[in-house]
């Protein structure tokens, strides 16, 4: 909850016109609700590039593309498709996460390796996280979750589900569906104007 100051007016316009001292009106604080991070959100993963840790929590409201990804798959190409998603639709509210595995015996660098790649190949700058397992017993607890809702865990890689902004929602995408593609496009634009 972010706490906000009100001045005297709108206090007094909230408190059915009962002026308050300009004292006590200027500590008035009214929460506003934050997003709420739902269970599927509810994950810190460590970042691509820096190892840190990063609570998925932060993405909560905004609709995301989730993607499992390799740098030497005939999918590969993708990543340019999803970049250019993420910058088309981010300033309304669209965020790409990548998850990088080598479940599918594609991804065999290590995550310093992956970052490189990604940056200077394709220009992506969506978040990415360490590579981690997205399938079987072994799979990581989002992609676990994702596969549960939807009843599609991947079975290759760039295998993407995109999620609406409270996270009930959860459209599964395979490995062959182009990010450009009007199928695609149209889940991402529905769930961006749902609120």
């Amino acid at each position: 909850m972010i706490p906000v100051l009100l001045n005297t007016a709108l206090a007094s316009l909230l408190l059915g016109g009962m002026l308050l001292p300009l004292q006590a009106a200027a500590t008035l604080a009214i929460p506003l609700a934050a997003p709420i991070c739902t269970p599927l959100l509810n994950h810190s993963f460590l970042r691509l590039q820096d190892e840190n840790p990063q609570n998925l929590c932060r993405y909560s409201g905004k609709v995301l593309v989730i993607v499992n990804t390799a740098s030497f798959c005939g999918f590969t190409p993708q990543y340019a498709g999803l970049e250019a998603l993420h910058a088309k639709f981010h300033d309304k509210g669209l965020v790409v996460l990548g998850f990088p595995s080598n479940d599918f015996s594609q991804e065999t660098g290590n995550n310093k390796e992956i970052a490189d790649f990604c940056e200077n190949t394709f220009g992506v700058k969506f978040p990415m996280f360490a590579k981690s397992s997205v399938s079987g017993k072994t799979a990581n607890p989002l992609f676990r979750q994702l596969a549960e809702k939807t009843g599609h865990p991947p079975r290759w890689n760039f295998h993407k589900y995109v999620v609406s902004r409270d996270g009930r929602e959860v459209s599964s995408f395979g490995s062959s569906v182009d990010p450009a593609s009007s199928a695609f496009l149209k889940e991402i634009e529905k769930k961006l104007l749902a609120k």
